[in-house]
């Protein structure tokens, strides 16, 4: 758990941003694009920071 924790720091900051990018290339700059993509990425984090955590362990 601890390791994962520790994953999801990185790789949630890594798919947020990633999907922000992609938000503003769409062209929807205001407020809640760039929030929902920010909350999905994080969203997606969990599940692979948990499958990353559990190959490496």
């Amino acid at each position: 758990m601890r390791l994962m924790m520790i994953l999801f720091s990185m790789i949630g900051t890594a798919l947020a941003g990633s999907a922000i990018v992609i938000v503003l290339t769409m062209g929807y700059g205001t407020l809640w694009p760039i929030v929902g993509a920010a909350a999905i990425g994080a969203l997606l984090a969990l599940p692979v920071s948990w499958l990353v955590a559990r190959e490496i362990g």
